[in-house]
């Protein structure tokens, strides 16, 4: 049986990362040491039994670093090599901090109809007990397989293969860190096999009416987070910057305080898009009466990093609220 074909594009972050001794997992950045694909996969070489692999160098970086820039660089050098009808898949590695971002902005813009898997690591890759290895094994088992096809972008990490849509960082240092709280995971890379139980039912990569490929830059939107006494200011700040669109981490499941609803209310009133999150990591905002009467718009169960995604996308194609609303309920 022919290996698969899966390209590998490097982006840095932990994976990429190399500390002082195998001991140091936590602080390894201080020792500023980020080594390229072709290196990682020299550590890991296992990877060639799996599949036919091209390394893709992009650059390493750390993965807070990473934004519209990089989103695009990725969707443009995605383009280029599915010009290769013998490639069945990619690999983007990438750090951790924001690669749900980063995976869901490109399960959102890539147009090339091949399956994508972002995979990062919990530890460096020279750290003791590293997951670097058997993530990025895992991840071109998965980008390989016949059943990813049609599955947009996805993760994979500790074994769990996650939509990009859906999946989320929950804890700091945990290597059962990536979790998709409301739904759970699409399937599993074990072993013996790489294997699904559902698919994403929303609309994703690579039909979606986004296009990143030659803009400049995406509209500003920023995110508002809900506390007690928060009195709006950070909101007013959004608005003074240019902010296009402001997304409310608001308190389950889906409003803010009196001060924070004051300043959105005029953010609307100014032309600014709105829409309503939540705080809780999971599950639904709803329309509500007081939303309604106040011009929101509800982000349905997105975070509220992938709102800000979603609604800076939205941004590029319409400014109609009607037609924003159709695309939080479609994407």
């Amino acid at each position: 049986m022919n290996k698969p074909k899966v390209a590998v594009i490097g982006t840095g972050g932990t994976i990429a990362s190399i500390g002082k001794n195998p001991l140091d997992i936590v602080d390894y950045g201080a020792n500023k040491t980020m080594i390229g694909i072709e290196e990682i996969l020299a550590m890991f070489p296992i990877v060639h039994d799996v599949a036919e692999i091209v390394a893709v160098p992009y650059q390493a970086i750390p993965s807070p670093s990473v934004g519209f820039t990089e989103w695009r660089d990725l969707v443009l050098k995605i383009d280029k090599l599915a010009q290769d009808p013998s490639l069945d898949g990619i690999v983007v590695t990438h750090g951790t901090a924001s690669l749900e971002e980063t995976a869901y902005a490109l399960h959102l813009t890539v147009k090339a109809d091949l399956p994508v898997v972002v995979v990062g690591a919990q530890r460096p890759s020279s750290g003791l007990s590293t997951d670097a290895g058997f993530n990025i094994v895992n991840g071109v088992r998965t980008a390989g397989s016949p059943a990813a096809k049609g599955m947009g972008v996805m993760t994979l990490l500790n074994d769990e293969i996650q939509c990009a849509r859906e999946v989320t960082k929950t804890s700091t240092y945990r290597m059962q860190t990536f979790r998709s709280p409301d739904f759970g995971c699409l399937g599993h890379a074990d072993g013996d096999a790489v294997a699904f139980y559902r698919k994403p039912l929303r609309k994703h990569a690579p039909d979606t009416e986004f296009d990143i490929r030659t803009l400049d830059g995406l509209p500003r939107v920023d995110i508002t987070y809900a506390y007690a006494g928060a009195d709006g200011t950070a909101s007013r700040a959004f608005i003074e910057a240019g902010a296009e669109g402001i997304v409310s981490a608001g308190f389950a499941p889906g409003f803010c305080g009196p001060g924070e609803e004051a300043a959105l209310c005029d953010a609307v009133a100014r032309g600014v898009v709105v829409v309503q999150s939540t705080r809780a990591g999971s599950g639904r905002t709803f329309l509500s009466t007081k939303l309604k009467d106040n011009g929101f718009l509800i982000a349905d169960n997105l975070n509220p990093q992938k709102a800000r995604i979603l609604l800076s996308l939205a941004l590029t194609v319409t400014k109609d609220h009607q037609e924003i609303a159709r695309i939080f309920q479609t994407y």
